[in-house]
């Protein structure tokens, strides 16, 4: 086997199923853990009617990167466009049910048909009827007060910190498990539910679990020195770190196809400058998309918004937008 050769295609684990990950619920959680399975590769659905609970809130003041504050609106609005752009498939439809088939799930919508996947992620906050019949529903559920009314609700000990439960398969995100009802901790817990669920499923393609949960961040091509650009200097550092670890011996195909999978990712990590300047302008301009075109054209000579948003960018949007308003 030659060493450009990579792992299986997910393609290959996908075919017996209609999708890698079934998401429900796209609030902070549920679109966060979305975002990381379908950048990470996975073939992600998200279903969503737009009742999550982070629209039960007045203003959302306390989340980084929006200094004044954003509107619930605007701000599920950037939620879905992440998640589309990230790749994923988004469905507005409520799930009725969660259903055990083969190694994977059934997943039964109110309105649509069913689908399969090989992972669920449930990341709604009120409702979790639909994963009754998954589990013992007293491991699974707990009865409490709420509201002056006695309820049954999923016990939030239930799933461990990565949002992992004793089905195999089945993730808990944001406040239906552990996780604070602050949009920007249910989104963090999100995230890590989203990399627990990458790291699983390398683990079921051979990876062991030292490997499997490595998930790093992109970086610039300029701060690589010429030794990380060997791909010998990789295997060094690959087998020092983790064969010692490694269930199977380094000599086998299984080790040599993981290592070279976990090179050719991290390889993939560094951008150059000129697709940073691309995904710069992309982000600018998602951005932009996103403001209210009256309020830039109130604003668009206050320092304070072009500080945020780009001045070349806020203008071409508004030529787009605005001029066969005038």
């Amino acid at each position: 086997m030659g060493d450009e050769t990579s792992a299986r295609s997910r393609d290959d684990a996908t075919d017996a199923y209609d999708h890698d990950v079934v998401v429900v619920g796209g609030g902070p959680a549920g679109s966060s853990a979305a975002v990381f399975c379908a950048r990470g590769g996975l073939d992600t659905v998200v279903f969503d009617r737009g009742s999550s609970s982070i629209r039960r809130c007045g203003y959302l003041e306390n989340y980084p990167g929006f200094p004044a504050g954003v509107d619930i609106g605007t701000f599920c609005d950037l939620l879905a466009d992440h998640v589309d752009r990230a790749g994923a498939e988004r469905v507005p439809d409520l799930i009725e049910s969660v259903d055990r088939e083969d190694d994977g799930f059934r997943v039964q919508p109110q309105e649509g048909d069913a689908v399969t996947a090989r992972f669920v992620v449930a990341a709604t906050k009120y409702d979790s009827e639909y994963l009754r019949g998954l589990d013992d529903e007293a491991a699974m559920f707990e009865t409490v007060e709420y509201d002056g009314e006695t309820r049954e609700m999923l016990d939030g000990t239930y799933p461990d910190a990565d949002g992992r439960t004793p089905v195999d398969g089945l993730y808990i995100a944001g406040p239906l498990g552990s996780a604070d009802d602050q949009a920007i901790i249910a989104a963090g817990h999100g995230a890590r539910v989203g990399r627990a669920v990458l790291a699983d499923d390398r683990v079921e393609d051979g990876w062991w679990p030292e490997v499997a949960d490595h998930v790093d961040w992109v970086r610039r091509e300029a701060e690589r020195d010429e030794q990380w650009s060997d791909r010998n200097r990789w295997r060094e550092w690959f087998d020092d770190r983790f064969a010692d670890d490694a269930p199977v011996a380094a000599d086998t195909d299984r080790y040599r196809r993981v290592r070279r999978a976990y090179i050719d990712a991290a390889l993939g990590t560094y951008i150059d400058s000129e697709e940073i300047a691309a995904r710069t302008e992309a982000g600018q301009r998602a951005l932009a998309e996103q403001l209210d075109t009256e309020a830039v054209l109130e604003s668009v000579d206050d320092e304070r918004l072009l500080e945020a948003v780009d001045d070349e960018t806020i203008r071409a949007y508004l030529d787009e937008e605005v001029v066969d308003t005038c």
